[in-house]
């Protein structure tokens, strides 16, 4: 504790004294920073990737489900990776079944933009919207266990029509523009909105597949071939969807050897959490455990969406 006598009626002093301290604690900040990041002890990066990608993190459904990847906090380490002089590689972990669209592009992007060596590291699952986002590192590890592929976009939608008939609901349509209730759950669908809703589900696929043979070695014709099929890990480096098989240990041995060193040192980098967000955090991990077995059926993945169509890279 800092104690600080000052005179009696004297203001200015006390005004003098209160911004001398701020300075104090401001400089001691900035010197702590710029001592950090020139004498850091590691030289490699690590983001993780784990759980369902979304903007903001949230799992959705019903519980709604934490743990899921938040693509604004994944690209915010990432920068902050690339703008750190130490971190002179990026080891991307990634375990995920996939996710919204946009947000794991913005992922990958960052990754690509990421001046250095980059390498993904699939661990239990690294499906749809997570190869995407592996697809634009430099190379990719997967375990023996590993799940990988799934390159693929899946549209969904319940069809209530018939159980609102029997419920004596009936659906009034109000709307501008001829597909804007497309895919409404309350009501058949057309095929003029079903071949709509498929035209989109096709340009995603398009730019899924567009974007796995930009990163890889790979022709439309192969990518296409995967069916949106996932793979063991053996298998899926025998099909080209991932460069080598290994463990973490083998993963650094690749980046020391990109970086000409011995032996590199890995730093985890972590989004920057409040008290308040760690305790929201933690309560919703209780009220998911406490209710997901009995709402289990009830839950999605989340993604893009049109007027009750979910639109997920999984």
């Amino acid at each position: 504790m800092l104690f600080v006598v000052i005179p009696d009626g004297n203001l200015a002093r006390l005004l003098g004294v209160v911004l001398a301290v701020l300075a104090g604690v401001v400089g001691a900040r900035a010197a702590g920073g710029v001592a950090s990041s020139r004498f850091a002890g590691y030289d490699v990066a690590e983001v993780a990737v784990e759980g369902p990608i979304t903007r903001d993190g949230g799992g959705g459904g019903f519980p709604p489900r934490p743990g899921g990847s938040s693509a604004d906090d994944i690209v915010e380490q990432i920068e902050r990776a690339d703008e750190d002089q130490s971190a002179q590689a990026l080891l991307l972990k990634l375990n995920t079944p996939g996710g919204q669209v946009v947000p794991s592009d913005d992922i990958r992007i960052a990754a690509e933009r990421f001046d250095g060596p980059t390498v993904a590291y699939a661990t239990d699952t690294c499906a749809s919207g997570g190869y995407w986002i592996a697809s634009g590192c430099d190379t990719i590890y997967a375990r023996d266990g590993s799940i990988v592929g799934s390159i693929g976009v899946i549209g969904s939608r319940v069809n209530a029509a018939e159980a609102a008939d029997k419920l004596g609901l009936e659906y009034e349509r109000l709307t501008a523009g001829k597909y804007k209730d497309a895919g409404n759950s309350l009501k058949g669908m057309s095929e003029d909105e079903r071949e709509y809703l498929q035209g989109l589900i096709d340009g995603y696929y398009d730019e899924f597949v567009d974007r796995v043979t930009d990163g890889r070695d790979l022709s439309d014709e192969q990518v296409r071939d995967t069916e949106a099929k996932v793979y063991l890990g053996e298998e899926a480096a025998a099909i080209g969807l991932v460069d080598e098989l290994g463990t973490k240990r083998d993963v650094k041995d690749r980046l020391a050897g990109d970086l000409g060193v011995e032996e590199v040192t890995v730093e985890e980098f972590a989004p920057e959490r409040n008290l308040m967000e760690r305790v929201r955090g933690g309560s919703q991990a209780v009220a998911y455990a406490l209710g997901a077995g009995v709402a289990s059926a009830f839950t999605s993945d989340d993604g893009g969406s049109v007027e009750g169509v979910e639109f997920k890279l999984r």
